[in-house]
């Protein structure tokens, strides 16, 4: 099947590891001009480096900008104008106590994972609106649903994105910009990675026992029970990005492998 995504700028924010990164580099193998984005230039290059060595002559270039705040955000957009493939995929996720979050943190919990989408969304949108063509896409999570009770600072943000991914669609409506949330699971990520292997090693337990005990206690309600490939996910956004996911606008798409145990 032909995306149809040939020589279509796509920005992935947050994308030199992780579903970021194989976002890119499923957008690059459909011929995008794929422009990764992370904090700093050593891991911008690696990332670009990394997609180059898996699909020899891909478009892709790298900029390096801290779009957790507005500052970030502006020298980013100076140096990509415009965009046709927005995908708002920047993150972070802390396991916290809800008491034992301060004010700060929920600030900044927003202020990365949400406004950092809202802002990027604010300065493409008008150019694709000029075009009459257009996709924005944000990577949410099953924790938008399912709030977890061991990071609901997370979780809000994940429901807030879903909200505004609808709102803006509604803006837009009747033109050939689509605007989605993607709702991930569980995924082999590398943050996550990392929390698997602290946390193994704390209970003196392989990593392979503790994931299959993750979704006996934690994710009990799991259909694929395991994590998730970051490869998975980044096909699902790759589709939604595409020419042929015309009719998919304003949804929030379930790709959390069956968590949510909700039919709709």
């Amino acid at each position: 099947m032909d995306l149809g995504l040939k020589g279509k700028i796509a920005v992935v924010s947050g994308s030199t590891a992780g579903i970021g990164l194989a976002i890119g580099s499923a957008l690059a193998a459909e011929g995008a001009q794929v422009v990764l984005n992370g904090r700093t230039e050593e891991r911008v290059t690696g990332a670009v480096d990394a997609i180059l060595k898996q699909h020899k002559g891909a478009q892709v270039r790298g900029v390096a900008a801290d779009l957790g705040n507005a500052e970030g955000v502006a020298k980013f957009a100076r140096q990509v104008p415009e965009a046709d493939v927005l995908i708002n995929n920047l993150g972070i996720f802390e396991v916290q106590p809800f008491a034992d979050i301060p004010d700060s943190d929920w600030l900044r919990f927003f202020e990365v994972n949400v406004l950092s989408g809202v802002r990027l969304t604010r300065h493409y949108l008008p150019g694709m609106k000029r075009k009459n063509w257009g996709r924005v896409i944000f990577i949410s999570s099953e924790s938008a649903q399912q709030i977890p009770s061991e990071m609901i600072h997370y979780g809000m943000t994940k429901t807030a994105q879903v909200s505004i991914a609808r709102g803006v669609a509604q803006t837009v409506a009747g033109t050939g910009i689509t605007v989605n949330s993607v709702l991930v699971g569980p995924t082999a990520s590398e943050g996550v990675g990392t929390f698997v292997k602290d946390f193994a090693r704390q209970q003196g337990i392989t990593e392979a026992e503790f994931e299959k005990q993750f979704f006996v206690s934690i994710r009990p309600s799991s259909l694929l029970k395991r994590f998730e490939t970051p490869e998975e996910v980044g096909a699902v956004v790759a589709f939604l990005a595409s020419t042929q996911a015309s009719v998919i606008n304003g949804a929030a798409v379930r790709a959390e492998g069956g968590v949510v145990a909700s039919i709709l």
